[in-house]
């Protein structure tokens, strides 16, 4: 047999009343109840613990030995009970969430302030990097959550990967220079002959415009390239060349100009992703339906749907 933390609480109001009956009394139990786990809990030991005399309780030896045991195990059992509390009820804990440069520069600090208000008590740890990157990370358990873009042959099988809004890309130039077409949207072929700042080798949208390009039957021709997002929209705003970005990027600056592309033009994908075994951290589900409430309810960007 072994001893139980309800058979040790059992033992310290008795020692805390010196009386069986008072201490079955503050516990909300019968009397017979108390005196049965204490009788089993000195079974358990191999020795009395209480000496009975009529009208009084003492410790034995024994008795002696246990209670500062029984006080440090009842304490780290009710610390036990109180953190996981504190983390199933959102008073404290902490949620790993990663997202691509262009994502954090746009969605991601809005749903944050949101969950910041709402959890001021949540740690959290953000993580920019490519979707690649991301698909990493979450593999190595190093992430709960990813923003990613979701790519054509799909996710390793190891993580679930639902879309959650599909946003449409357009050419960025500065707006203080003359616009990349005479028309209100520009054929992708226009950017035959246009200098291109470009992403840097790995980055999701380098892939995705090289290849856009590719279809379209022309290889694009490099003003700056190596830059990531903030990079890139720099150049751009400083007249170097044009760029293929989201939408939702360009909300925020004020320097540039969006250019929707013609039909059928270019769209992506963003899917949350985490790995399908692994259970939720409290936190980190609390931040996933966060996010899911403000891409349903929230004001998007024109060229943003949620899915």
């Amino acid at each position: 047999m072994e001893v139980q933390l309800q058979q040790l609480r059992y033992f310290l109001a008795v020692v805390e009343t010196r009386h069986f009956t008072q201490a079955a009394d503050s516990l909300g139990v019968s009397q017979p109840t108390l005196s049965k786990q204490v009788h089993t809990l000195e079974q358990t030991l191999g020795a009395p613990l209480f000496e009975r005399t009529r009208g009084a309780v003492a410790l034995t030896a024994a008795g002696d030995t246990l209670l500062p045991l029984a006080r440090r195990m009842i304490a780290d059992a009710d610390a036990a009970r109180d953190a996981v509390q504190e983390i199933v009820g959102l008073r404290s804990g902490r949620v790993r969430v990663g997202a691509t440069p262009s994502l954090c520069s746009s969605l991601v600090p809005a749903v944050l302030r949101r969950f910041r208000t709402e959890h001021p008590g949540i740690d959290l740890h953000v993580n920019e990097g490519s979707s690649q990157d991301l698909i990493a990370d979450l593999l190595a358990r190093d992430l709960d959550l990813a923003l990613i873009v979701q790519p054509e042959q799909g996710v390793d099988p190891a993580l679930h990967a639902a879309p959650v809004l599909r946003e449409s890309l357009v050419v960025a130039s500065v707006a203080s220079g003359p616009p990349p077409t005479a028309g209100a949207e520009l054929a992708l072929t226009e950017l035959r002959d246009t200098p291109l700042v470009m992403f840097r080798p790995g980055y999701d949208l380098r892939d995705v415009t090289l290849e856009a390009c590719r279809r379209a039957g022309f290889a694009p021709r490099f003003a700056v390239e190596g830059g990531e997002m903030d990079a890139v929209l720099a150049f751009v705003e400083a007249g170097l060349g044009v760029a293929l970005v989201p939408s939702m990027v360009l909300v925020n600056r004020p320097l540039l100009r969006a250019t929707p592309l013609a039909p059928p033009g270019m769209r992506r994908t963003v899917a949350l992703a985490h790995r399908r075994r692994a259970v939720l951290p409290h936190a980190a589900e609390a931040l996933r339906a966060t996010l899911l409430d403000h891409i349903a309810t929230g004001e998007l960007p024109i060229g943003v749907q949620p899915l």
